[in-house]
């Protein structure tokens, strides 16, 4: 069975905690080479690919510390390049005998890095190969290199870090100590790009169109000429997507499966219906389980026992309908005519739309207890699945996604459609889940996304939605007192989701929104509006 990275040349990251970690994965990518994200204590023997190079990233911790995290010494025993990038470069030189001490003062912000010369000409390492004598750079590091590890030179220093960026004298290993991933670093994506492309000679193959048909092949291969496929479908693009993929795999031999959990936006279902059996073609089915849900969801409030419940009950409501496609299956062929065509195979597979921050954010080196979230597709499923999982955008980040999706041929409008979380409204609000409560959310969040889309507003968005409040407060309405609860909205924009910032609404669109919401849903009476960036919230409030 052919694997993803059978097929494209991968670049290992073993994360050590930084917050730019991911950024750096994305850069890889932006020059069209596949990179792989994976905790910095993997051990090299259990990765089930070779790589072409290794990136070391940044960290909060020092080296020097009892409990600091430490790769593999193999990853030098490798054969490959390897870029340490800030922490990383004190990891790769206090490994091979070089000193790491604290500095004077912590360094944070823009820095001017020169690159040494020889004999008055600019040093002709790769990885600075024609960026010229100096480069703006972005730092963030409170300790240094203090003394080279041995056969180590010298590529680059700024005014207070005299090692700024080293290379080794015959082996393709680089330490930098500044941040080339992120947008303040301004040639750092050519920096990465001399790593990638120049050093470890990765061909610039990952691209949409050459994942598609790739994908589509691996599919074919991975159920065979009669296995059967359930895929859970939300109507947003990552699950509309994933659908589509599959469909064009093995045509109907897919069978979408649209789970009313009670706690969808409004008019989900009947939208999902349309957009996906009417206009996609996909083999759908729409199954209403929202009192299993809602009887399950009754008196939870947190959010970990939400995730867990809803994912559990989605994979026992999928084994059901898988039954009863295997049965009907089973039917037809006993109806055919005994040819290899008319035998339709057994289901064996549960399509998941899981994306690969859904996958970065439930991973942590430090194990579960630095886990920031348990994602519904990622950890919430039920041990003893009956069903085996395929995950066709795994690998993918989100603007990869809608680049997929656009090939697919599916319409702009669902293609940008923002993210809707697999547990719904569920983690939107925040306490206890009743139905009455689900309908002042779906109200509320309706009215939201209406008048973001009537402000032509919608498309410079990544994710808005509302959030139903655990509160209570005081308000006067009509010339009565009220004690009502409290919306708050939520809008960001963001690259991938593993950051994202506020977004800033045009004061007189808040106010239309506000009034709407107060006087068009019962049981509300006052509106506020998140103003937190990822770090250090998340997107999501639960």
């Amino acid at each position: 069975m052919a694997e993803i990275h059978d097929q494209f040349e991968t670049i290992l990251i073993l994360d050590f905690g930084s917050q730019y970690s991911h950024l750096i994965t994305r850069r890889c990518r932006e020059h069209h080479v596949y990179a792989e994200l994976l905790p910095c204590t993997t051990k090299l023997s259990e990765v089930n690919f070779k790589p072409k190079g290794i990136i070391l990233s940044g960290s909060p911790y020092s080296v020097y510390d009892k409990d600091a995290p430490h790769v593999d010494p193999a990853v030098f025993e490798a054969g490959v390049p390897i870029l340490g990038i800030c922490y990383g470069l004190q990891e790769m030189a206090w490994n091979m005998g070089g000193t790491v001490t604290k500095c004077d003062h912590r360094e944070y912000g823009f820095a001017e890095i020169e690159i040494s010369k020889i004999g008055g000409e600019a040093a002709a390492d790769t990885l600075f190969k024609g960026l010229g004598n100096q480069m703006q750079v972005w730092m963030s590091h409170g300790d240094q290199l203090s003394a080279l590890p041995k056969d180590f030179h010298v590529i680059g220093h700024t005014n207070s870090a005299p090692y700024a960026a080293i290379a080794h004298n015959s082996k393709p290993c680089y330490g930098i100590q500044f941040h080339p991933e992120v947008t303040h670093s301004p040639r750092g994506k050519e920096v990465i790009s001399r790593f990638i492309l120049d050093i470890c000679k990765c061909r610039p193959n990952w691209t949409m169109e050459e994942f598609i048909g790739k994908e589509i092949a691996r599919i074919r291969d991975i159920c065979g000429p009669k296995g059967r496929v359930i895929g859970a479908v939300s109507g947003g693009v990552d699950s509309t997507v994933a659908a589509k993929l599959m469909h064009e795999a093995i045509g109907d031999r897919f069978h979408a499966i649209m789970v009313d959990n009670g706690v969808l936006r409004m008019n989900e279902a009947e939208q999902v219906h349309e957009m996906l059996k009417k206009n996609l073609g996909v083999n759908l089915t729409i199954v209403d389980a929202s009192e299993l849900f809602l009887s399950r969801l009754e008196g939870v409030e947190d959010p970990e026992r939400k995730r867990k419940i809803i994912g559990n009950t989605f994979i026992n409501v999928f084994e059901e309908q898988a039954t009863l496609i295997e049965s009907a299956a089973e039917n037809e062929e006993k109806q055919g005519d005994g040819s290899e065509d008319s035998k339709k195979g057994h289901v064996e597979w549960l399509l998941q739309g899981t994306l690969y921050p859904d996958v970065i954010e439930s991973i942590s080196f430090k194990g579960p207890s630095a886990t920031i979230k348990t994602h519904h597709n990622v950890g919430g499923l039920l041990k003893d699945m009956k069903l085996k999982l395929i995950e066709p955008l795994r690998e993918l980040f989100k603007d990869e996604v809608r680049a997929l999706g656009r090939l697919l041929s599916i319409p702009a409008t669902l293609v940008q459609r923002h993210p809707f979380p697999g547990p719904g409204l569920a983690i939107r609000i925040l306490g206890a889940v009743t139905r009455e409560q689900v309908k002042i959310l779906q109200q509320a969040d309706s009215i939201y996304i209406e008048e973001i889309r009537k402000a032509g507003l919608y498309n410079d968005i990544s994710q808005a939605f509302a959030v139903l409040l655990p509160v209570k407060a005081v308000g006067v309405m009509g010339d009565q007192r009220t004690y009502e609860q409290v919306i708050a909205l939520r809008a960001v924009q963001s690259e991938d989701f593993m950051t994202a910032d506020w977004y800033v609404f045009p004061p007189e669109i808040l106010k239309r929104i506000s009034s709407r919401i107060t006087n068009e849903v019962a049981g509300i009476n006052r509106v506020t509006y998140d103003i937190s960036s990822k770090p250090p919230a998340t997107v999501e409030w639960l």
